[in-house]
């Protein structure tokens, strides 16, 4: 039953436990693979994580379970840690307790906070001493140890050197989860699976699996056969919305997805436009160089398009003709008619929105935002996110 649990939370962090890997998981405690909870942790996670990005939320979810202790999936100096539902509680109760002043969130920086916060998790961690959930040194607890239980799992006693905490307590993988916030290892990382290999230039590559096939056929006479090299032809277009205040707070993660994709592909061009597309794109940040969609347009239909904007707006921007805020903008049509041209002359085109997918439906423009939706897929940009997006211009 308690192990039950202990899926089922694996679930709720994001782990993809399925039947198979349950299946595995419980003949191997029937084989007694699992004596204990240091051999628990290493079992379960051999058999539930795939993927190094679900790496992090197994230790989370294991550290929650067994220790009760709910540790944010934000890494240690992010700033997105105020925002999180465990910093929130540890706030409140450290004003409770006369921790903190009551004051605390405008006379303290946010970087003291969450200095405070990380050492008031690690000391949890360091002196944890059997856990507040199903841990515990006595009892009829099937966790722990000098207990009643029959056949339970121990922890501490005899055996243990509380390494699982060790390891859980290094955050070792925050960085892949699919949650977490774009840096420059993880974006070229993803950006990397965007691949259109195909055979190009002179026949000068040693195609060594069919000289031995030839070879073979010819009774041992050597045959040399020779293909062309595989070379990457992904073209990729970047329109970016560079114009406003709306942008702003993501100025950051616009510039890094920027560099990344001029750095990854040779074939690929950026144009800005304000809010939202209409009869003309700009070449230039300034949007000083205009260039008309209809030129676009005529680009090859397997070009893949990546559009970066928060997709919110007056709904008459996108809805109306004449319905730009910038003056020289061609919106003789509504943009809602020329998002849809751009999705049905290339079908590889995503919408990468920097608003957390969480707060779609609350968002300032949400209007504007669930139309544009409706149009382009979208993806949020997290890591997770440009993964799903790379992935869905990568199909054939």
């Amino acid at each position: 039953m308690f192990l039950d649990g202990f899926i089922v939370r694996l679930r709720e962090y994001g782990v993809p436990a399925s039947m198979t890997d349950t299946l595995d998981f419980y003949k191997g405690l029937e084989k007694g693979l699992a004596p204990d909870l240091e051999s628990l942790f290493l079992f379960a996670r051999l058999c539930f994580v795939r993927r190094v990005e679900h790496m992090d939320d197994f230790e989370r979810a294991f550290l929650f379970h067994f220790f009760g202790i709910d540790v944010p999936r934000v890494a240690p100096g992010d700033p997105e840690l105020l925002n999180t539902p465990q910093f929130r509680e540890w706030l409140q109760k450290a004003v409770q307790q006369g921790e903190l002043p009551p004051q605390a969130l405008w006379t303290m920086t946010p970087d003291e906070l969450m200095r405070r916060f990380w050492e008031t998790l690690q000391k949890q961690m360091e002196e944890h001493h059997g856990g507040s959930r199903w841990i515990g040194t006595g009892g009829n607890s099937p966790f722990g140890h000098s207990g009643n239980a029959k056949g339970g799992v121990r922890v501490g006693g005899g055996g243990g050197g509380r390494s699982a905490l060790k390891v859980i307590g290094e955050r070792k993988y925050v960085d892949y989860s699919d949650a977490n916030i774009l840096h420059g290892a993880n974006v070229a990382q993803a950006l990397a699976a965007l691949k259109s290999l195909v055979p190009a230039g002179p026949r000068d590559q040693l195609d060594l699996d069919q000289t031995i096939y030839q070879s073979a056929r010819n009774g041992g006479e050597i045959e040399l056969v020779f293909r062309q090299d595989l070379l990457d032809r992904v073209e990729l277009v970047l329109l970016i919305d560079n114009g406003g205040t709306s942008m702003l707070p993501w100025v950051h993660l616009t510039r890094l997805l920027f560099s990344k994709v001029k750095n990854r592909f040779k074939r690929a061009d950026t144009y800005f436009f304000h809010n939202t597309i209409y009869g003309t794109v700009w070449k230039d940040a300034q949007r000083r160089v205009p260039l008309s969609t209809e030129e676009l347009l005529k680009r090859n239909q397997d070009t893949r398009v990546l559009i970066v904007g928060d997709a919110t707006m007056a709904p008459e921007e996108l809805t109306y003709a004449r319905g730009a805020i910038s003056y020289y903008a061609d919106d003789s049509e509504p943009s809602i008619v020329w998002l849809q041209r751009l999705r049905d002359r290339f079908r590889s085109s995503v919408w990468l929105n920097p608003i957390p997918k969480e707060s779609w439906g609350s968002a300032y423009g949400r209007y504007t935002l669930h139309k544009i939706r409706e149009v382009f897929r979208m993806e949020d940009l997290t890591l997770g996110g440009l993964k799903r997006a790379v992935e869905f211009l990568g199909r054939k």
